[in-house]
């Protein structure tokens, strides 16, 4: 059968931005269609924050899949069996928040890619490929090669250890979530600051020279947004659903309050 392709890395091979909607509060599955048809690339499923469950989570992953729309997972810290299951429930990519250390990458890489590469266990048929039975190690090469891994750079010491964490065989991206570094940098919401400019530097740099993509969250202004992505930023989370929905209802409840 055709391999399955996971539509944001088939951006980012490209040179593309992959473009990424933070999911918290639609937890039906129409967001999938709906994002997809607002042009993203991928769906921020977040089961770090928030309260949507696992079964949620991948009931969204198979529609994302049939609507062509790439579902990636953000699991709690350290939460392998969470990330596990919903790779088997239909997930195209796992982001691992609080990536201080190299070691702590190499760990992603084997609990989460199949053998050779890692040692995921096997669960049997997947929603990436229809269901349809398949011989274990065909869908192993396929899911490995699809698959995102990502990992989260939140803190001073994780910038410091970018070069080291990009070099992790296995680790598709770095993605620097802007607002927890700010916060543990002692800036709060100073996107623009001197370290956090040097902090996108330095793993921009490192995701260059290694091979990976660089991404960001937490950004939510056009100014910032564009000057990163100008300097090399690829995997963009680019905001999430109550933000927007506020926004645009905010924008046409104040339009029609004028309209008298």
């Amino acid at each position: 059968m055709d391999h399955p392709r996971n539509p944001a890395r088939e951006r980012l091979a490209k040179g593309e931005l992959a473009l990424g909607v933070g999911i918290r509060l639609c937890r039906t599955v129409e967001i999938a269609t709906i994002m997809r048809s607002c042009g993203y690339d991928w769906l921020f499923l977040d089961l770090e924050h928030g309260v949507m469950s696992l079964d949620q989570c991948s009931q969204i992953s198979v529609a994302a899949l049939d609507a062509g729309i790439a579902p990636i997972v953000r699991v709690p810290a350290h939460q392998f069996d969470m990330a596990s299951r919903a790779l088997d429930g239909g997930a195209w990519g796992i982001v691992v928040p609080h990536v201080d250390t190299p070691e702590e990458a190499a760990e992603i890489a084997a609990r989460l890619k199949f053998p050779p590469a890692g040692h995921r266990s096997s669960g049997g048929t997947l929603p990436h490929f229809g269901y349809k039975a398949m011989k274990a190690s065909e869908a192993a090469r396929a899911i490995n090669a699809e698959i995102l891994l990502v990992a989260m750079i939140e803190t001073p010491r994780a910038v410091d250890n970018a070069e080291r964490i990009a070099a992790v065989p296995g680790i598709d991206a770095l993605l620097i979530g802007t607002n927890d570094l700010t916060l543990e940098m002692g800036i709060s919401g100073e996107f623009g600051h001197p370290s956090v400019v040097a902090a996108y530097d330095a793993v921009i740099a490192a995701c260059r020279r290694h091979g990976k993509w660089p991404g960001m969250g937490g950004v939510g202004s056009e100014e910032y947004l564009r000057r990163y992505i100008g300097a090399g930023m690829r995997l963009i989370l680019s905001g999430t659903d109550l933000p927007f929905l506020m926004a645009g209802a905010t924008q046409r409840a104040g339009t029609l309050r004028e309209c008298v």
